[in-house]
């Protein structure tokens, strides 16, 4: 049994960031703009009892209402000297990730080395593997992508720096503790740099998981992901326990309990060195979705609901682990190496730890996928993007594990839908569906 230090030295890098999740969108749907970015960035620098949380992590790099013109977080970013962790979403299909390919040529080219210097890595996608999965199609999860197209989705992002201030810059991929421990995936786990795990032990509702129990259930989740990346690095990308909304299992959703999970792991984490990003900021943007998550309430502010010093706390534990990281987040040429770690084409006993709670508006999507995509800047930062168009068509709604309210919910719909990816309230581990595949595969685990 690893304990928590030595789970932590293995995620560890060089210079570590901290950040929170910003989605593209306000919870009725309105775009963001560059003085809001700006204004909420700006608040995370500056919060009350804690210090160091410089970096955003993007879900898209589309800006919301275009087809593929670049987020305004960036000029944001620029402004406030914040870092950023970039994202493409992955799930809208060919020509949506082509809209996002296109969003980042175009602030390449548009912001050079303001904008390069301050990226800390990429994202391909976000969960896109948990939504294609058994698990998250039995949950009545929404449209994922396949491995092999997260796969070609990372070699085209990598083709499209390559030559530009981003070259070199680590580039991975975002999901759930139980796809990267899923074999299927091994394709994703060779092609990326580095993995991004969201972790939810609110939402594991298969086992005790009250309060108490989150730094352990997060301990096995990070361990999980460690030895299927076979030694790659591990960023904690989205992790966290919400302020309010319902009873999931055993864990309640309280301001208390969200700064007992603050003092448990996310302290440690941060006394350890590792990648951080908070699962969130602010989600209460104006309306408050259930479950809430955001360490502020509508009002942004630098007062947190809850305290989040961790001088108090002892991270004795994971003190040394800082000097124990595998990976830098400066930029160099990608790795090549295959992820060589035991991982299981089943999920384990552990319940789903994922689902994440944050993501991009579906009319962002629709956008993107309706678009024709005509590229309309300079096509010597890489290889273009194929052209064509997308229907845009479908929608739906459903309970998906570890999926919050608003409108920055997690997508969930059926494999077969088409690119359009509703950002429906869902409402954690309540499918009924779910929950007898759920317990079809522990049976078959147990009988191993």
């Amino acid at each position: 049994m690893h304990t928590f230090a030595s789970i932590l030295a293995l995620a560890t890098t060089a210079s570590a960031i901290q950040g929170f999740n910003y989605g593209s969108t306000f919870t009725t749907g309105a775009a963001k703009q560059q003085s809001d970015f700006e204004n909420e960035f700006t608040t995370a620098q500056n919060l009350k009892g804690t210090s160091g949380w410089t970096s955003a992590r993007l879900y898209t790099m589309v800006q919301g209402g275009t087809a593929s013109e670049p987020i305004s977080a960036i000029p944001a970013a620029i402004k406030t000297k914040t870092t950023l962790l970039l994202g493409l979403w992955a799930s809208g299909g060919d020509t949506s990730f082509a809209n996002e390919i296109l969003a980042l040529k175009a602030a390449i080219e548009q912001y050079g080395d303001d904008f390069a210097n301050l990226v800390d890595g990429i994202s391909v996608g976000s969960e896109d593997l948990y939504r294609n999965s058994p698990m998250g199609i039995a949950a009545g999860s929404n449209v994922g992508a396949e491995p092999a197209t997260i796969a070609r989705y990372i070699k085209e992002t990598k083709d499209t720096i390559a030559g530009t201030g981003l070259e070199g810059t680590p580039i991975g991929h975002v999901d759930t503790w139980t796809a990267w421990y899923n074999g299927t995936n091994q394709a994703v786990i060779d092609a990326c740099d580095w993995l991004g795990m969201d972790a939810y032990p609110y939402f594991q509702d298969t086992m005790p998981n009250a309060i108490s129990e989150s730094k352990s259930l997060f301990q096995e989740a990070l361990g999980k992901t460690q030895q299927a990346g076979g030694g790659k690095p591990v960023w904690i990308t989205e992790t966290g326990q919400p302020v309010s909304g319902k009873t999931v299992g055993q864990s309640v959703a309280s301001t208390d309990n969200a700064e007992t999970y603050w003092k448990d792991v996310v302290c440690p984490l941060l006394s350890s060195g590792t990648n951080l990003w908070y699962y969130t900021l602010q989600d209460a943007a104006p309306d408050t979705p259930s479950p809430s998550f955001g360490i502020v309430g509508n009002k942004l502010t630098t007062t947190p609901l809850f305290d989040l010093s961790c001088d108090d706390v002892d991270t004795s534990s994971s003190s040394s682990s800082s000097s124990a990281g595998s990976s830098s987040t400066t930029k160099a040429s990608s790795a090549t190496t295959s992820g060589s770690g035991s991982s299981a084409t089943e999920t384990s006993s552990l319940g789903n730890s994922g689902g994440s709670p944050g993501g991009v508006n579906s009319a962002q999507i629709s956008s993107e996928a309706s678009a024709t995509v005509t590229p309309s800047i300079s096509t010597t930062l890489g290889s273009a993007a194929a052209t064509g168009t997308g229907t845009g068509s479908g929608s739906g709604s459903g309970s998906g594990v570890g999926s919050g309210s608003g409108a920055n919910g997690t997508f969930t719909a059926p494999p077969s839908a088409t690119s359009t990816v509703p950002a429906s309230g869902a409402t954690g581990l309540q499918s009924g569906a779910f929950a007898a595949a759920f317990a079809a595969i522990m049976v078959a685990i147990y009988a191993l």
